[in-house]
């Protein structure tokens, strides 16, 4: 089911942890006592906007990815009720009445042009096939398999989604806060060009100085230009993320408070957390499913033991003889009927079809070991790459806030000389204008470090809860190996 803010399937057992010693720099093998549980399900939450909170609760309810992944998911839940019948009897019941005339030149000659009238009910009808080599039962472990992946692969999409949301939202909170300073700035290069202007005419200054100053706003103007075309981008890609049309985010970014200082790196992360990413699941189901087939695969070169019964009525009457008393026949005791027929097949030849099909299961077996191998090391990458970036955003965003306050300074000393009267207001406007492109550059850098908390918090599974059961049975050697990095 889908709670309030995640996916959360039930049911499974702690597994292994993944060994990686070139990972030990990044994350720790600390216990799950002392993290608790990092990220939390509703993870968006920790940075206290509103705005976003409800982005994503319309997101559960109305996006399509949900919605076709949520399909997805009952029809293999479907399949699975399909492979379970295999194991029960097939119960059913019929009857009928038929009418026909025999040929008047056929081998019998004492039924030659004679009319016929049959009925016949037969109330239970059992057919049953033995499992006796656990090929049925190999098949529906099989299906519960796709539908454990499907599940997990439910939780996949929404993991994707509120990511994919909340970076744009980051992003176009970042956009909202520039394009303010941007407009500022422009006002600031406005004022600069009547002061350069006003010297020009003054003969104080050539024209140089007033050209360049034209230029520098006509750049602030195209600088503001493209920032409320990448606003209105990123409210459309938001619109269509939660599955609404665009003017249902046209309003978007009127609370710029993110308090992104909540969302904190614990001191260590234990790589066991790597088994909550739910493609990481998906591909170990998977395989697993892809090794129940290679036994049911064995199982059909066995000898096949099923069980076919039934009890019923049935009558025959020449229509010369009163086909009215035909009913009063069909109850009789006389007419009682059953039969039991146990049978046994066993496939001498069959053209190879049955080799080729368990060299196609074993091909697929091998493909989702690997697919489970290499999404494990895209997983212990992604993981590495986004605490590496979490941590250099950080130190590159404190760099850039000791700049600031180095901007601050000089602005200050700026207009301590434009009021003694030592510098014009032209200096005075250059020193404003630093200041806001540092604050310019400090929102882009904001931006780019919530976005790592984001990619974090992505690559170790967002509040996804799934503890993989290892698998009982060791299937068959093969070149590529059981499963061979576990979590």
């Amino acid at each position: 089911m889908i709670s309030g803010c995640a996916w959360i399937p039930e049911g499974d057992k702690p597994a292994e942890f993944l060994n990686t010693p070139s990972m030990e720099h990044a994350l720790s093998h600390a216990g799950r006592s002392e993290l608790g549980h990092w990220p939390h399900e509703c993870w968006w939450r920790e940075f206290g906007n509103a705005e976003l909170n409800n982005l994503m609760a319309t997101a559960l309810k109305e996006s399509p990815s949900l919605k076709a992944a949520a399909a997805r998911l009952r029809q293999a839940q479907a399949l699975v009720r399909v492979e379970g019948a295999r194991l029960l009897p097939f119960l059913d019941a019929a009857a009928g009445v038929e009418t026909g005339r025999f040929s008047g030149n056929g081998y019998n000659v004492a039924l030659r042009g004679e009319n016929i009238v049959a009925a016949f009910i037969t109330p239970l009808s059992l057919r049953y096939q033995f499992d006796f080599w656990g090929k049925n039962r190999a098949l529906l472990e099989a299906a519960l398999g796709e539908a454990d992946a499907e599940k997990v692969e439910q939780a996949g999409v929404l993991l994707q989604l509120t990511g994919s949301i909340a970076r744009s939202y980051i992003h176009g909170i970042a956009l909202r806060q520039q394009l303010d300073l941007a407009h500022a700035m422009v006002e600031l290069r406005r004022g600069l060009l009547d002061i350069d202007e006003t010297r020009l005419r003054l003969g104080l200054d050539s024209a140089d100085q007033a050209k360049q100053a034209a230029i520098e706003l006509e750049q602030a103007n195209k600088r503001e230009a493209g920032l409320r075309d990448q606003l209105n981008i990123q409210r459309n890609l938001l619109a269509r993320l939660i599955g609404g049309g665009p003017d249902s985010a046209k309003n978007l970014f009127g609370d710029t408070a993110i308090k992104a200082e909540k969302m904190q790196l614990p001191a260590k992360l234990p790589l066991e957390l790597l088994r909550h990413r739910p493609d990481l699941a998906s591909a170990l189901y998977r395989a697993e499913a892809s090794a129940q087939r290679i036994k049911a695969g064995k199982a059909a070169f066995l000898p096949t033991i099923d069980l076919t019964a039934f009890v019923g009525v049935n009558a025959l009457r020449f229509t010369t003889q009163g086909a009215s008393s035909l009913a009063n026949l069909l109850f009789s005791g006389s007419s009682f009927s059953y039969g039991i027929a146990p049978g046994l097949r066993l496939p001498w030849f069959e053209g190879g079809r049955l080799r080729g099909e368990l060299s196609a299961q074993r091909a697929e077996y091998d493909g989702a070991v690997e697919l489970y191998n290499e999404t494990l090391l895209h997983a212990v990458q992604e993981a590495a790459d986004s605490l590496s970036r979490w941590r250099q955003t950080q130190a590159i965003l404190e760099a850039q806030g000791r700049l600031l306050s180095a901007q601050h300074e000089n602005l200050d000393l700026a207009q301590q000389r434009f009021r003694s009267g030592l510098d014009d207001r032209r200096a005075l406007l250059a020193h404003q204008h630093a200041v806001l492109s540092q604050e310019y550059a400090l929102k882009a850098l904001e931006a780019d470090q919530r976005a790592a908390v984001v990619d974090l918090v992505e690559a170790l599974g967002g509040g996804y809860v799934n503890d993989l059961k290892t698998p009982e049975q060791t299937p068959e050697p093969k070149q590529s190996g059981w499963l061979p990095w576990r979590i």
